[in-house]
């Protein structure tokens, strides 16, 4: 459909080594502060004399921050770069998520958590594109799907960093802990330059070449715009079944099965370590295999799962059964930035790629709720293997529909089109 100018080199070099660590740095560090504030909020809410409405909120706050950072700097991305926009969101979600360690209202914790949810939103869509840039086709998926592990890695930390400074420090100490990596992740990004692919399109710009609006550009190419509808259906779905998950198998341990908090701890830092396998083995095998097969089999094999795991768990074998859980259902998100990247020419990649995974954030606010719905009538666990429904839709969309490779982000793409 669309020709490419350069060919790209097969191995990942200086400067990509350099981005790929950045950007999971970032990623962990991303991870780290969405886990702070789940772990923080019984004590939050505790010093602060919140209701469960207004405790709740703050995650609102934190996705509704996402969502708006991840569309503008989708939009950025193409128009100033990638750098600029992972090193500003980097800064901003490192700054104001340190900045929460001085808050002493709730308006305050509140209005931070939207601002640094600014950041986090923009460094998860626009880091990852930035390291898609700079590694070659046959290892991206592999880099990706490692870095996405960064995600996971940082949840486990937040974890363990919980488990110390919460009882003796308390809870400004655990988001104070968010600066230091940042700063570090800042100074390995302070000399990237941008990825040859958008160099290249800012160059044509500045020799005369028309500056598209990439939003309309995006809109007006029929196949550019048939993609993004079908990406943003498959991000509604994936973020609707990961985050229901997500956000409800502590409480599925402890009021459905009867598992003890402590436990329950324990067999979710299980889950989410091998989730890290998942994310690193699936991101290989879509190297091997194929984008698009091994998107399918993910959806599909948690789809199925899903529904096992709640009608066989047991307080006796949930803890084993967790461990494959784990292993899959983050598994999709080692696919995700490399097949997105690879669906989009580089004129607007980043505002195609950011704006469709935010629209996703639709999934990602309700899912929680209709779980909580099914739970007052039913169970926790009725409500989650229903998820594998959403599963096997992200499975499918992009899979039937959306061939992969369109695309290599480390080349240099012809225009979008004329008529953009």
């Amino acid at each position: 459909m669309y020709d490419h100018e350069v060919t790209a080199s097969d191995s990942l070099d200086r400067t990509g080594t350099l981005v790929a660590v950045a950007v999971f740095a970032a990623l962990l560090v991303d991870g780290m502060d969405l886990q702070m504030l789940a772990l923080a909020l019984p004590s939050i809410s505790r010093e602060l004399h919140l209701s469960s409405v207004a405790a709740g909120a703050l995650s609102t706050y934190t996705l509704l921050g996402m969502g708006f950072g991840g569309v503008l700097a989708g939009w950025l991305a193409d128009r100033i770069g990638r750098v600029h926009v992972v090193r500003g969101s980097v800064l901003t979600f490192s700054a104001f998520t340190g900045l929460i360690a001085l808050c002493r209202t709730y308006q305050q914790v509140a209005g931070m958590r939207f601002i640094s949810g600014f950041g986090l939103g923009a460094l998860y869509c626009i880091g990852t594109l930035l390291a898609a840039e700079y590694t070659p086709t046959r290892m991206r998926t592999t880099v990706l799907g490692t870095l996405q592990a960064g995600w996971s890695v940082g949840y486990v930390i937040a974890a363990l960093l919980s488990t110390y400074l919460l009882p003796v420090w308390g809870w400004r100490a655990l988001f104070a802990c968010a600066v230091l990596p940042g700063i570090v992740t800042l100074g390995l990004l302070w000399k990237v330059p941008d990825p040859p692919g958008w160099t290249a399109t800012r160059n044509r710009r500045e020799n005369g070449a028309a500056r598209p609006n990439p939003f309309r550009a995006m809109w007006a190419v029929a196949p550019v715009r048939r993609t993004f509808l079908l990406w943003s259906v498959a991000a509604i779905a994936l973020q609707f079944g990961y985050y229901g998950a997500n956000s409800w198998l502590p409480s599925y341990l402890v009021k459905d099965l009867g598992v003890s908090l402590q436990n329950a701890g324990w067999y979710v830092a299980g889950t989410y370590t091998m989730m890290i396998a998942g994310k690193i083995l699936t991101g290989y095998l879509a190297d091997i295999v194929g984008r698009r097969a091994i998107w399918i089999v993910a959806g599909v094999l948690t789809a199925l799962y899903l529904p096992i795991l709640i009608y066989a768990a047991t307080p006796a074998n949930v803890a084993y059964l967790l461990l494959l859980f784990g292993f899959l259902y983050g598994a999709p998100y080692a696919v995700n930035a490399t097949y997105m990247s690879e669906s989009f020419p580089a004129e607007v990649r980043a505002t195609a790629v950011a704006t469709s995974y935010n629209i996703g954030r639709v999934g990602s606010t309700l899912s929680p709720l209709l779980i909580g719905m099914a739970a007052s009538k039913y169970s926790i666990g009725l409500g989650m293997g229903l998820l594998g429904i959403s599963y096997a839709v992200c499975a499918l969309v992009p899979g039937l529909f959306v061939r992969e490779k369109m695309f290599d982000p480390k080349t240099v793409d012809t225009a979008v089109a004329a008529s953009a």
